[in-house]
């Protein structure tokens, strides 16, 4: 076996260990001598010396023991504000009475329990001129043929479909709706937000109002939304507003046969002591609009929800904010579509402001859309 040592006795390892630490301080010399190198080093300890934390810490006590007091204040003017929202809450409540005959009346007009009159049939669209203009330029003939057509078009009894094509035409809820949902929604006559009594928790109520059907016998199936305005004890300048914390469905009475939000399969199961196989029939869940009513439940034991579990809550707690904030109050411009494109153009001009301030301060993060919380 050939020797590895050097005669002088030092191992060749060791000197190869030499000269390896010898090429890296060169080469970390030549690094260090390159300006551009340099400079962006600078940059990174300019940007650490300089965050506001850094010099918080090297002020002297004094002033520290003064920053302290006007967190104290801080946290008081979160109290003052959480008993802001909760008025807020008390008008939405008011208001909510006054809104209510309206709301009644439009779901006279939908369903067809109700004909409007002329005078509220009335409206003036901006291409109104323009129609005018046309019709005046028609032959007596043309506009024959148009009132015999019409003539013979069905009038179907109110607004077919009215809160099924809202559906459809909000992403957000047309991505929960499954093709077996679909004939059920149809049955959909009306959704109402009902808000928390005086003295109550804070909270509200979606009422989804079906006609008879025959998919199940509720006529109408509930979801409440519990809500805190109070600010964290061990985080009270997080505090935003009032935050939605956890949320109840109802239970579907579901005709059999009919429920949507389970499916059967067959599985084949073998006997371990005799060899034989059966065909077994179980029931598991399926993806439905109607899991709606069944929500995962916050934790209040003190347990942490895993990540999934956590993106299903928020993405429930958005959805219920949607229908009272949006839906409801605006639903026949969600049935024409017209919301709809409010709310792109909406995002749009945030999208070109988020544009302007990274072109302004590059440093500065994009603003980060608002996240439901939960407790």
């Amino acid at each position: 076996m050939a020797d590895s040592s050097f005669p002088d006795g030092v191992p060749s390892d060791s000197l190869e260990a030499a000269k390896n630490a010898s090429n890296t301080e060169k080469l970390t010399d030549q690094v260090m001598q390159n300006p551009q190198v340099l400079a962006a080093l600078q940059e990174r300890l300019d940007n650490v010396s300089h965050t506001p934390s850094s010099y918080i810490e090297t002020l002297p006590k004094a002033v520290k023991r003064r920053i302290n007091a006007l967190k104290q204040l801080q946290v008081k003017c979160a109290h003052i504000e959480a008993k802001f929202y909760e008025e807020v809450h008390d008008l939405e409540r008011k208001y909510a009475a006054l809104y209510q005959p309206l709301f009644d009346k439009r779901r006279e007009f939908v369903t067809g329990d109700v004909e409007p009159t002329d005078a509220e049939s009335e409206w003036h669209s901006e291409n109104e001129e323009e129609d005018r203009l046309a019709g005046d330029m028609k032959t007596k003939a043309v506009i024959a043929e148009k009132e015999a057509a019409a003539a013979e078009e069905p009038s179907p009894k109110g607004i077919p479909e009215f809160w099924f094509t809202i559906f459809r035409n909000v992403d957000m809820l047309s991505e929960l709706v499954q093709e077996y949902d679909e004939p059920i929604l149809k049955h959909l006559q009306d959704i109402k937000v009902k808000f928390s009594d005086p003295g109550q928790p804070m909270s509200f109520v979606l009422e989804f109002h079906f006609e008879p059907n025959d998919y199940f016998t509720n006529s109408v199936l509930t979801k409440t939304y519990k809500m805190k305005s109070e600010p964290d004890k061990a985080d009270p300048f997080s505090f935003e507003g009032p935050e939605i914390v956890d949320c109840d469905g109802c239970t579907i009475d579901w005709k059999k046969g009919k429920n949507v939000t389970v499916k059967t399969i067959k599985k084949k199961q073998k006997h371990k002591g005799r060899g034989t196989v059966r065909t077994i029939t179980k029931q598991v869940p399926n993806d439905s609009f109607f899991n709606f009513f069944s929500p995962l439940r916050a934790s209040g034991d003190g347990e942490s929800l895993d990540e999934d579990s956590e993106f299903t809550l928020a993405s429930d707690f958005e959805i219920g904010h949607f229908f009272r904030e949006r839906i409801v109050p605006r639903a026949v411009l969600y049935f024409t579509g017209e919301a709809i494109e409010d709310d792109d153009n909406l995002e749009g001009d945030e999208e070109a402001e988020d544009d302007d301030d990274a072109e302004i301060n590059p440093k500065k993060e994009p603003s980060q859309p608002s996240e439901c919380k939960q407790q």
